[in-house]
């Protein structure tokens, strides 16, 4: 069978060496990134400038040839994009007008007005599309609802969300309604990606881990499978990735429930149990410690292969199980792939 590799894997089928590509794999780590975000001045101007968004996301693939790239964006340009206020704390990260009570709701816009405000985005989306090497994939993403909730609600990245749960607990039915507004939001957004070109898209549920019980069941895995539904009934072919990031063993059933065509696995899944249990529902992606991106050597190059062999009997994408930090070494970079490609 021919065709580009990360595709394959993402269709079921097991390939001799996986196709390879990281989260944030575009970012401060790399000094080609650093220069062109001094010239854009700020994330957000870097985010919204196509010139310079798509050269952030071409610079990994000429520095080390992935099977993929994914789209430089961010999760919260959806809520920006709905009438948040956001802006960026150098050091800290974003800050967003809050959702506290149901008169909050009132400044957000419809889903379906979006589009004005992230047309930049999608004109990266094309641009890359045209640009890539044949050989690579397109991903484009979104946050998933919930993640993009706690955000909205809190202002900001907490520990634990609590805000979210808090408002959840308090006004269930003011937190439905943004949990629908975003849902539907990410559902028209993921849309315009791949109508612009994206070949791939991946639902990003940070938070995943911090719903329990019915609460995972409605506010992770419902969303997820409602927006995974709407796009494939417009895209049948369209690959889906889902990260329900700490999601334990809810893992279990998680693609066969939403329809994902992959599951990206965080760095705490046991490798064992999810060849043995996930892997028999389709692709995983995964599942390297980011920290070994830092401290490099033969630690780096055993687990590498180690992951490899692990899922070696069925569909699998080599990712990290969460995004390389600034702080990574890009020859580490080199390392991991010597190890994956031989």
């Amino acid at each position: 069978m021919t065709g580009k590799l990360l595709l394959r894997a993402l269709a079921g089928e097991t390939l001799d060496v996986p196709p390879v590509w990281m989260m944030r794999q575009a970012g401060r780590y790399l000094p080609e990134y650093r220069a062109t975000r001094g010239q854009a001045g700020d994330f957000l101007s870097l985010c919204y400038n196509p010139d310079l968004a798509t050269e952030v996301t071409l610079q990994p693939i000429r520095r080390y040839g992935f099977d993929a790239a994914i789209l430089f964006a961010d999760i919260l340009l959806v809520p920006q994009a709905l009438g948040a206020d956001l802006w960026f704390v150098e050091g800290e990260g974003p800050r967003l007008s809050t959702i506290k009570q149901a008169s909050d709701l009132d400044r957000l816009k419809p889903s379906d007005a979006i589009h004005e405000h992230l047309a930049p985005i999608y004109e990266t989306v094309g641009r890359l599309a045209e640009t890539l090497p044949k050989e690579t994939t397109l991903i484009g993403f979104a946050g998933a609802p919930w993640t993009v909730a706690t955000y909205m609600i809190a202002g900001r990245g907490t520990p634990d969300q609590a805000p979210a749960h808090a408002l959840m607990q308090s006004d269930p039915a003011t937190f439905n309604v943004l949990m629908d507004l975003i849902t539907a939001a990410t559902i028209t957004y993921l849309k315009a990606q791949v109508a612009a070109g994206a070949e791939v898209v991946k639902l990003f549920d940070s938070w995943a881990g911090s719903l329990k019980g019915a609460a995972f069941d409605k506010y992770a895995l419902e969303p997820a499978k409602k927006i995974i539904a709407a796009l494939k009934a417009e895209y049948p072919n369209l690959p889906v990735i889902a990260f329900p990031r700490e999601a334990g063993p809810r893992y279990q059933g998680f693609a066969r429930a939403t329809g994902a065509d992959c599951l990206a696995l965080d760095t705490a899944v046991d490798t064992k149990w999810a060849a043995d249990v996930l892997q028999k529902d389709g692709c995983v992606q995964g599942n390297l410690d980011p920290r070994l991106m830092v401290t490099g050597g033969q630690a780096l190059s055993d687990e590498t292969k180690r992951i490899v062999e692990a899922f070696s009997n069925g569909p699998h994408v080599f990712n990290l199980g969460h995004g390389i930090t600034p702080d990574a070494d890009p020859t580490n970079v080199d390392v991991m792939l010597n190890a994956i490609r031989g």
